[in-house]
């Protein structure tokens, strides 16, 4: 094997029948009284929901899909938050034979405009009204279903008439190979296209990493998984096939105002999240304790970092021990209590987690395990084992998957989670694809046997020197500050580096207070020169970890936050640098101006 190279052997076979419907159909009679989720009552008392009862829902929706007029291969949009009527849709498009193609709710009438279009979608399954009323007013409105508990009985009572045989005919032809969902990318740079995704990327992807020893330690036995991330993100939808296949129990949260209630009564063992959230939950916590909690907090926290660090040293000091000790009797151990008090393994992904807040939630005693993928690659293609992590990479590859270092310093992948191509656009497929590996446009680099990512190929800045600099670094570090939302970084063409800052509208107040500043909505705190002095101090501190030459030399706080409404950031939350820079032109001629005009 090449140094540049690490191939991980796939260790599942798969029959080329078991695509999707089949899995849930197996496991419903192989267990038809274990449950595949719990879903809260009225009362908010979580309730099971057998694979017995989640299969017969499944096949009487699909059903009603076939009745209301959809036909194998039809693409069928799926457009809601995370819950039980978005899986049973989900398999219930896929059981009467056609292909999923989800949205997510915060999409524009514009991107849906352009997905519906180009995948050919009539009919599209929707939770909220605002939603259904926002593609009823499209030029060429699709067929709306209601994606509620009540729509769904209402298409189960109008799919009474189809028979058992005629629902099974669907998928009677299907194969693993077979087209089972496409999922239109975030679109960083241009339209968004769309990944075309196989049964058999989902499924045999779920296979092999159940076996890995090195990864799948975390579906084994009794296991319950908190779903918080939109299902339209690959990396939510991969977790539930996931569950579905070894076994886990799933419990669906899709409002971050009942996440903490919902850990606490749920209890999961383990748990996708993408690093904006652990920031969060580090942050408000912070942010929201003051006098000697906050001493403590901070100081538990640093012990929790050193710990982590020591477990990968080879071990903490007797001194260390100690002192760990006292900080998970006064706080460690309740801040476990707050997460469920079983969650074992949290799974990073969607973007870099910072070593810092990485360190802290190890030291709490989770198992963070760090993943790298794509849309394109079926989620994680490679991650961090449950037993050698370092914090900061992003592990190797996962049973069935490769990676590759090219000569330029490009991640290439492949493997069984390798998608077939992008829909409708068969010349960006193979502007991607290169003997089989798919260029990811990330770059990072093979160090002791794990990759590190370092960046992003197309967003190298080039300063008016030659310097080339690499934006990432420094992006990620401002956005682990509780004040900060985003940064972008700046410098193409230009001579010095400079940032744009955007405040968090949730975490402002706190991080105000726990200063002693009084109450401002962003535009005001945006001009504020002591909240200037304040950020000024997360940019010195994130220039700590580049050379002179790459370091900040002047920023801006916006006064406003970037939005999906204006296209600025993706419905995952990645920015659109090229739209970002054009809404603020006028900001960064000011910084290059003023710079200018002092030298």
């Amino acid at each position: 094997m090449a140094q540049n190279e690490m191939i991980a052997p796939g260790l599942a076979t798969v029959d080329d029948r078991f695509h999707l419907s089949a899995m849930l159909a197996a496991r419903a009679t192989a267990n038809p009284a274990g449950a595949f989720a719990e879903v809260k009552d009225v009362e908010g008392v979580w309730q099971p929901v057998t694979l017995a009862q989640f299969h017969e829902r499944v096949r009487a929706v699909a059903k009603g899909l076939v009745a209301a007029g959809v036909k194998p291969g039809d693409r069928v949009g799926l457009m809601g938050d995370t819950s039980l009527e978005w899986s049973v849709m989900d398999f219930a498009i896929l059981t009467a034979g056609a292909v999923t193609v989800p949205f997510y709710p915060s999409s524009s009438a514009s991107q849906c405009e352009w997905a519906i279009g180009d995948a050919g979608i009539s009919v599209v399954a929707v939770e909220s009204q605002a939603n259904q009323d926002m593609l009823a007013d499209l030029e060429d409105a699709p067929q709306i279903l209601p994606l509620t508990a009540a729509g769904l009985d209402a298409l189960v009572a109008s799919g009474a008439a189809v028979t058992d045989a005629d629902l099974d005919a669907r998928t009677a032809d299907v194969r693993l190979d077979d087209l089972a969902s496409i999922i239109y990318t975030s679109g960083t740079t241009g339209r968004p296209k769309g990944a075309m995704l196989t049964h058999r990327n989902l499924v045999e992807h779920s296979a092999n990493i159940e076996l890995d020893p090195s990864f799948g330690g975390f579906v084994q036995g009794k296991t319950r998984v908190l779903l918080f991330l939109p299902l339209a993100h690959v990396f939510a939808r991969l977790a539930m096939v996931l569950a579905l296949y070894s076994g886990s129990v799933i419990g669906f949260t899709p409002n971050h105002k009942t996440l903490v209630d919902d850990l606490a009564n749920f209890k999961p063992t383990w748990m996708p999240l993408v690093p904006r959230v652990f920031e969060t939950i580090y942050n408000r916590a912070d942010t929201s304790m003051h006098g000697i909690k906050k001493v403590l907090f901070r100081w538990s926290a640093k012990v929790a970092r050193e710990m982590s660090r020591a477990q990968e040293a080879g071990g903490p000091s007797a001194s260390l021990k100690a002192r760990y000790a006292v900080a998970d009797k006064l706080v460690l151990g309740k801040i476990r209590a707050l997460l469920g008090g079983n969650l074992e393994y949290v799974l990073a992904g969607g973007a870099k987690l910072t070593p810092n807040i990485g360190h802290y939630f190890r030291g709490l005693g989770l198992t963070v395990m760090q993943g790298y993928g794509l849309t394109e690659t079926t989620a994680a293609v490679i991650g961090t084992p449950l037993d050698d992590q370092v914090m900061g990479s992003v592990g190797r590859p996962i049973a069935g998957c490769a990676i590759r270092v090219d000569a330029d310093g490009e991640i290439l992948a492949k493997g069984v989670g390798l998608f077939s191509g992008y829909w409708n656009a068969a010349d960006a497929t193979v502007q991607v694809m290169h003997d089989g590996w798919f260029s990811t446009g990330d770059l990072g680099e093979i160090v002791d046997g794990n990759v590190v990512i370092t960046g992003r190929k197309k967003e190298i800045l080039v300063l008016s020197s030659g310097k080339n600099i690499q934006p990432a670094v420094l992006e990620d570090q401002l956005r682990s500050h509780p004040a900060i939302q985003d940064s972008v970084v700046l410098g193409d063409g230009r001579h010095f580096v400079s940032a744009m800052v955007t405040l968090d509208p949730v975490l402002l107040p706190a991080w105000l207070a726990a200063h002693d500043l009084p109450e401002m909505d962003l535009e005001t705190a945006s001009v504020n020169e002591k909240v200037r002095e304040l950020i000024g101090r997360a940019v010195a501190a994130a220039n700590t970890q580049v050379s002179k030459a790459e370091a900040i030399k002047e920023f801006r706080i916006l006064p406003r936050e970037f939005t999906e409404a204006r296209e600025e950031v993706t419905a995952s939350l990645k920015i659109r640098r090229a739209v970002v820079m054009e809404h603020f032109s006028d900001v960064i001629e000011q910084i290059y101006s003023k710079k200018k005009k002092q030298a």
